[in-house]
């Protein structure tokens, strides 16, 4: 990545894994990732950005 390609804001992370994980198929991936993505919201709602992507990293590597 090129050191001037800004980094997505979590917002748009959160976006980006709740389209991922809209087209999932049903299963314990998704389960599992559900699970990361509503600690993610948490996270976000206590303006903790550094856990919020945390579990959306989780959920994207559960999803995997």
């Amino acid at each position: 990545m090129d050191s001037k390609t800004p980094l997505p804001s979590t917002a748009d992370k959160m976006k980006s894994v709740k389209e991922v994980w809209d087209k999932a198929a049903a299963g314990p991936k998704k389960d599992a990732a559900l699970k990361h993505y509503q600690a993610a919201e948490k996270a976000q709602t206590a303006k903790n950005d550094a856990e919020c992507n945390r579990e959306l990293d989780a959920a994207k590597h559960a999803l995997a």
